[in-house]
């Protein structure tokens, strides 16, 4: 049997993962596309294994891969705490976390990329953002007095995928766009379809009003101001970028009624916290709710949890004693990633999933690209409102785990290639 060139390998690697970028937009009504994809990208490393080919990588960059793998590990190690009767559910997080070991297993077998290729993925995915943007607002101008309304009642205007996945994938198209034209990466043609793209892009994030995309986009703002003023000396560019972050949810206020109707919903959902039958129809009070919940069950599971598999059975326990207000329709998972693998697995557990999970980004943070500083500041602010690794349609996990392993391969790409590093 003839071996396959390494580059034939390295073009499938490339197809399946657009397919699995493809596969975050098509998730709802075409589920199948990202087990196959990743599926075939899995089988595609193996391949490139079993024909015995070797090429030699530091065994760094292979490990920056492989510990990423131990968060399934952590959710296969909960079946020890997890009680009979839940098995069903134990078995189906597991297949649930599958990505976590499949995708870092494939790009740590898989042979060094042209870099080329992978900022052609990082478009792909920037581009499959502005078009569905782009359809979203084109629904939103066809129904703006309906929708407009909806966001007095905490609803939002459709998107694909979900708004809340969505707003984060936006702000990280921006973070795409921002640092492809700073680092010349792209022809100029294609950079002036960046920043019209990236302008678009930030404007429809303040329409669309989700406020888990513009806490993060802020939070890059601030971040890429005290780096402009303190690290690179340019006060002109880091004031001037200053006075946009002050100015946009201004004028957004004044000319979004998204936005605007956004907060004063915020603000009606904060006064009402005190009122515990409110987390019956107000999302901010039950998301208040579920971490008091919470909190209580961790304090009694400190050190293993109760098992994932047996969490919604332990939550329901604790909101029927202590909060009989809130209907069982209602009830809640913590939202928040850190509470509730806190809950799920106990301190010991969360602490093996904050080391696998942070490995890359602090092994490397010396070289560590703008891309992945981004992309971990972006995920690790969801998690504050939402356990965003295990949603039951994976949207979260694979956009999550997808672009830390395509930011690390990048990384090992440019250095086998002699490029310029980003920061």
């Amino acid at each position: 049997m003839s071996k396959v060139p390494p580059s034939h390998v390295q073009k499938l690697a490339t197809i399946f993962c657009g397919l699995i970028i493809f596969s975050l937009f098509t998730m709802s009504f075409l589920p199948i596309v990202s087990p196959v994809s990743i599926g075939g990208l899995f089988l595609t490393a193996v391949m490139y294994q079993v024909q015995g080919t070797k090429e030699k990588t530091e065994i760094h960059g292979k490990l920056m891969y492989l510990v990423l793998t131990g968060v399934f590990v952590v959710h296969l190690a909960s079946g020890l705490n997890t009680e009979h009767s839940h098995r069903v559910e134990f078995f189906a997080d597991v297949v649930q976390q599958l990505p976590f070991l499949l995708m870092p297993l494939s790009f740590a077998l898989l042979p060094t990329w042209p870099v080329r290729y992978l900022h052609r993925l990082f478009l792909l995915f920037y581009c499959l953002v502005v078009i569905s943007a782009l359809g979203s607002t084109s629904y939103y101008l066809l129904h703006i007095t309906e929708i407009n309304k909806l966001y007095s009642q905490s609803q939002i205007m459709p998107t694909v995928p979900d708004y809340i996945r969505f707003s984060l994938m936006v702000t990280f198209a921006i973070a795409i766009g921002v640092i492809f034209i700073r680092n010349n990466i792209v022809s100029t043609r294609i950079r002036w379809g960046l920043i019209t793209g990236t302008l678009f892009l930030v404007i429809y994030l303040y329409i669309l009003a989700v406020r888990s995309g513009l806490g993060a986009f802020n939070m890059l703002c601030l971040l890429a101001i005290g780096w402009l003023i303190i690290k690179r000396h340019n006060y002109k560019y880091g004031v001037l970028l200053g006075v946009v972050v002050i100015l946009l949810p201004t004028l957004s206020f004044v000319c979004f009624p998204t936005f605007r109707n956004k907060y004063y919903n915020t603000q009606y959902d904060v006064a009402q916290a005190s009122t515990v039958s409110s987390a019956n129809n107000l999302s901010l009070v039950g998301r208040y709710y579920s971490y008091k919940v919470g909190f209580q069950l961790a304090r009694q599971n400190p050190w293993f949890g109760v098992g994932k598999a047996d969490m919604q059975q332990e939550v329901g326990n604790f909101y029927k004693r202590d909060y009989p207000e809130i209907e069982a329709s209602s009830y809640l998972m913590p939202h928040n990633q850190l509470l509730y693998y806190l809950i799920a697995f106990g301190s010991i557990g969360l602490f093996a999933f904050l080391f696998c999970f942070y490995y890359p980004l602090f092994a490397m943070w010396k070289q560590a690209s703008l891309l992945l500083i981004s992309h971990y500041i972006i995920v690790s602010l969801s998690f504050v409102a939402e356990f965003t690794l295990d949603q039951a349609n994976q949207v979260g996990l694979i956009y999550s785990l997808f672009f830390i392993v395509l930011s690390i391969a990048s990384m090992n790409s440019e250095r086998s290639e002699n490029l310029v590093k980003y920061v």
